[in-house]
């Protein structure tokens, strides 16, 4: 588990604690494995009848059972693992034929940075064109609340709760992952209950086509509604983010509704759409200088008193109240009502001035122009950045980036020197995390193996160990693919866990058989087949244990139990395999090299 060390951000919050149990619960196993348990084994552990003595215990009718079905076990093993080194080539050939299947396997499994929960709630974004009133927003919200009730059956819905457009004073939601951009948009956070017959994802499938058919013009995309994807995005509405940076906004711009287009048609790429909004109708108020300044006025008093009507004084000029009972203090804010400010002839008749003016009526100061201007501007680095935003359906993210690595090679040389294109979202800390993981998965395989090489003075039996790793490794994939499950950070630490217990098995079995070398007169086959006879127990109950002790897990039960089910069955595939190349193919590699250093 030192891999975990090379994680970064909330791949390592998330798996850190589990790396840190393990490892602590190790030591303390072995601790007590080197004092309580030869303690308790010396109090409670009877000794065997020896010859001559009258006295012999006789195992109960279960036992004698188990022991004659486990003896009938053995000796079919016994007989498989003598055909194995009695044909050697053959067994290395298969051994190989099983890697290469395996190898051609893994396009097919695919890449998920974590595992999709079902955490029974929809979090469903609206966007309608640019400008609409927030009247018209709100009969948008209730059409698509009533095809939310036809899609899901009544008795399935929680809550329905809806936030529908945006205050012009959107300083409350900047540091939030709410996607509103002005009184067009709307969200819907839709609860289902426990006992629904779908998954949500069936629901949010069906959804999706019903409003395609139902809803044209009209923007739509399904946002994070779990804690955890909405971590691993860093707070994005969507796990794919594909950014266009820099000064060049025109062209800039043409690309990324290009790439828009592009990556709608890429297969599993759902929800496709550019963030930002660039055509909101405005009015432009331009002040006449000149004849403001002959009524006392400056552009900057119109500008003041223009905010405080249209939006209030509590963002630009806060004043504050204490409640002298509490002590809590409340921003007292001055705006003009909006029902008075409902036309454009009544924005013409509002008063500007300041003390000891005569007030003046914005229309003989100003002229106001009907325009259109994006209603937001996302900077990253101070550059002006366009994102292009997609979710990932029925597929994996791996195959999904594989895509979008294709089209940001194609798009690059067309950018101007000083812009850049990149990918980020949980595509950028997958890579991250995949490439971290997998050198810390390196260098602690060659850790262990230094460690075995300082403890048997030896390179060669050290590798006749790990050679028990491809099994599990190869298991792994092949329960991955049956199952449906993609490779993910918890397969990944199944994977080490499961390569942990192979390594361990397959060091009862070297151990053993190097140490009885000796007593057959440097006989590797007598060795080997010796070996597997009587590790045989100890391994299958390790491995046994292990995948037992997975199974819950690996069904991913209950609320929430996708996030855990890959660790689960990582573990239980790697370990059934890991276990037969254990007790077949490890002996074979054993007679192979140890009779060569026995030469």
């Amino acid at each position: 588990f030192t891999s975990v060390l090379f994680l970064e951000g909330p791949a390592r919050f998330l798996f850190g604690p589990l790396a840190e149990a393990v490892v602590f619960a190790m030591l303390a196993s072995y601790i007590l494995s080197r004092t309580l348990v030869p303690t308790l084994a010396d109090m409670l552990l009877k000794g065997h009848p020896v010859a001559g003595d009258n006295h012999v215990e006789t195992p109960d009718q279960p036992t004698r059972r188990f022991d004659r079905a486990f003896t009938r076990f053995q000796t079919r093993y016994l007989n498989a693992l003598t055909w194995t080194l009695d044909h050697r080539k053959v067994a290395l050939i298969m051994f190989v034929v099983v890697i290469g299947f395996t190898a051609l396997l893994l396009p097919f499994v695919g890449r998920d940075f974590f595992p999709r929960v079902d955490a029974g709630q929809i979090r469903l974004h609206l966007r309608a064109p640019a400008g609409t009133r927030l009247e018209a927003t709100e009969q948008i919200a209730a059409r698509t609340t009533e095809i939310v009730r036809r899609v899901i059956p009544s008795e399935e819905i929680g809550t329905v709760m809806s936030n529908i457009g945006l205050t012009p004073e959107r300083y409350n939601f900047i540091f939030t992952d709410n996607a509103s951009l002005s009184s067009a948009d709307t969200e819907l956070l839709i609860s289902l209950t426990e006992d629904r017959s779908q998954p949500t994802e069936t629901y949010v499938r069906e959804l999706r086509n019903r409003l395609r058919e139902e809803m044209p013009g009209i923007t739509y995309f399904f946002q994070p509604a779990d804690i955890v994807s909405q971590i691993l995005n860093f707070g994005l509405t969507s796990a794919i983010d594909m950014q266009l940076s820099g000064f060049d906004q025109a062209n800039n711009l043409k690309l990324a509704r290009e790439l828009r287009d592009r990556m709608a048609g890429i297969a599993g790429a759902v929800d496709v759409h550019l963030h930002q909004e660039l055509d909101a109708p405005e009015l432009f108020v331009e002040v006449d200088r000149e004849r403001a300044s002959q009524f006392g006025l400056t552009e900057q008093r119109v500008a003041t008193n223009m905010n405080i009507s249209l939006s209030g004084s509590g963002q630009t000029r806060p004043n504050f109240w204490s409640d002298p009972l509490t002590g809590f203090p409340y921003i007292i804010t001055v705006q003009t009502p909006p029902y008075k400010l409902d036309s454009y002839d009544k924005l013409l008749q509002t008063p500007v001035g300041s003390s000891g003016i005569t007030p003046q009526l914005l229309a003989n100061v100003t002229t106001i122009k009907r325009t259109v201007s994006p209603v937001i501007i996302n900077r990253v680095n101070t550059q002006p950045t366009y994102d292009v935003y997609a979710s990932v359906e029925r597929t994996d993210l791996g195959s999904v980036a594989k895509e979008l690595e294709k089209l940001v090679a194609e798009y690059k040389p067309k950018l101007k020197p000083g812009n850049t294109i990149t990918i980020r979202g949980q595509v950028a800390s997958m890579e991250s995390a995949f490439n971290r993981l997998g050198l810390g998965i390196v260098f602690a395989a060659l850790l262990v193996y230094l460690l075995m090489v300082v403890n048997f003075q030896s390179f060669r039996y050290p590798f006749i160990i790990i050679t028990a790793l491809p099994g599990a490794l190869c298991g792994m994939v092949w329960l991955l693919f049956l199952t449906g499950t993609t490779f993910s950070i918890p397969s990944l630490m199944g994977a080490i866990m499961s390569v942990g217990v192979a390594t361990a098995n397959s060091i009862l079995l070297v151990s053993f058989a190097k140490d009885y070398l000796p007593d057959v007169k440097g006989d590797a086959y007598a060795a080997a087949l010796e070996a597997g006879r009587t590790r045989l127990r100890p391994i299958l109950m390790t491995a046994i244990a292990m995948i037992i002790g997975m199974l819950p897990m690996s069904l991913g039960l209950g609320e929430g139990g996708e996030q855990n089910a890959p660790l689960g069955r990582a573990v239980i595939g790697g370990l059934i395999l890991a276990t037969f190349t254990t007790l077949l193919f490890v002996p074979v590699v054993f007679s192979y090299l140890a009779r060569k250093s026995n030469a």
